[in-house]
Parts: C-alpha cells; structure tokens; sequence
C-alpha cells in the first residue's frame, strides 16, 4: 500500500489583520494524497485550489492547521529548509510557461540546476537535453520561445520542472493557455510521466476535460472540500 506523501489536517488560511474584513480562503481542510497519484483540484475563481496549491508549493503559509509533506512538517521549517525542498522536491508548471524569453530551451531548462549547486556546466547540459528529448523537443534545444508553438513552450516547463527529479509536480492551470490539440498533447505527457516514472501530480484546473485525465479529482467552494471521488473515464468512442 502506498504511503501519504501530502497530508494536511484542519488547515485554514485568513487573510486580513484582524480589523478590517477577514477573508477565509481555507476553511478547515483536511487531506491526504498518496505518493503517485494524480489529481485535479477544481472549483470556481476565489474557492480556495489557488491558495491551497501555494501552500504545498511552500509559497504561502497557513494561517493555522497542519501540513506534513514526506513526513516532515511544515511548521518546523524555516525559510531556508522550505526553500531547498520546494527545489529538490517539487517541481511547477505555470499557466503562463514563465519561460525566459532571450535563453534558449535548454538553458531555460538548465536553470533550476543553477541554484542547486555542486552541478558542471557538461552535467546540466547533459541532463537538459535529456530532458528535452523525454518531452519530445530534440533539435529544439537552442530554440527561444518566442520560435516554439504555446504547445512546445509548455513541454519546456515541463521539462524545467522535472530537471531536479522532484517527487511532485504542481501544476497550476497547466493547459490555460492551449488549444485542444496541444492541450491533449500535455495532458497525455503528464500521465505518462505519472504513470512510467511515479510522479506525484497534483493541477489545478476549471476544465472537466483536463480532469478526465486524472485519476481523483477534489473540488473546492468557499473555502472547502466538497468532493473528493475517483475520476469516472469516458468510454472511448470505437
């Protein structure tokens, strides 16, 4: 039986100082995910995924509550620590690619590497291109984004976010800004990356369709969970 990875008890976030109007944007949550498995969170603007997903990237702190990723506890942490797991252990991939628009694909790729230290400059490139190719991009490597399809540039990010061999990846509205054909395309990508290679993958997302490649979805409204379920697969068309 697999292992929780993520577990999260009575967790709230509030957002205010006390004398104006407090904002409850996690009211009381409490979950647990398992290592390799993959999960949408969906809900509607201002229902709580977006903060809950900040939390287990150690980009936010909970107002109260506890978080205990890989059996350690967040509260324990100090700035440093969050730091390096958040670089060692999870990976991000952003609506948006957040790719460096004058570096090639495969320095944008490289970059985590930087701040990892203790890597040569032949080890990075090396585990770049490698990379690359996993995602289908071989021959891109030297490709700037602005030369690369909305498709190609989210493959980068992918790429990017697994230079470090993370256990997680956190991927906030992943396919927001593709089409339906590159968005199939990542999807398929990021099941086979969770199902060849173990990743825990964990995405925020407003679209059924994208959920449907998923295995659980959790789904949020004001602040809280109200539904957590497996994900019921479309029967292919023969």
């Amino acid at each position: 039986m697999k292992r929780n990875i993520i577990e999260i008890k009575n967790l709230y976030k509030i957002y205010g100082d006390g004398e104006e109007v407090n904002v409850t944007a996690l009211n009381n949550v409490s979950l647990n995910i398992k290592e390799g498995e993959f999960i949408a969170i969906m809900g509607s603007s201002g229902s709580g995924k977006s903060t809950l997903m900040n939390i287990l990237g150690f980009l936010d702190l909970p107002t109260s509550g506890t978080y205990i990723l890989d059996n350690t506890e967040a509260s324990s942490m100090g700035h440093d620590e969050m730091a390096e797991i958040r670089n060692k252990k999870i990976g991000f991939v952003f609506q948006g690619f957040n790719l460096l628009s004058r570096t090639s694909a495969l320095e944008n790729v490289e970059l985590p590497l930087f701040y990892r230290g203790h890597v040569s400059s032949h080890e990075m490139r090396e585990k770049a291109a490698e990379l690359l190719g996993l995602v289908g991009l071989s021959g891109r490597e030297h490709h700037h984004p602005n030369k690369l399809s909305g498709g190609q540039q989210q493959r980068v990010a992918i790429a990017r976010a697994l230079v470090n061999d993370p256990s997680i990846i956190l991927a906030d509205e992943p396919t927001g800004n593709l089409d339906t054909v590159n968005t199939e395309d990542v999807m398929n990508m990021f099941s086979r990356l969770n199902k060849e290679l173990g990743i825990t993958i964990i995405l925020v997302t407003h679209e059924p369709d994208v959920a449907e490649f998923t295995d659980r979805k959790i789904i949020f409204r004001d602040g809280e969970i109200v539904e957590d379920s497996p994900v019921r697969k479309k029967k292919k068309k023969s």
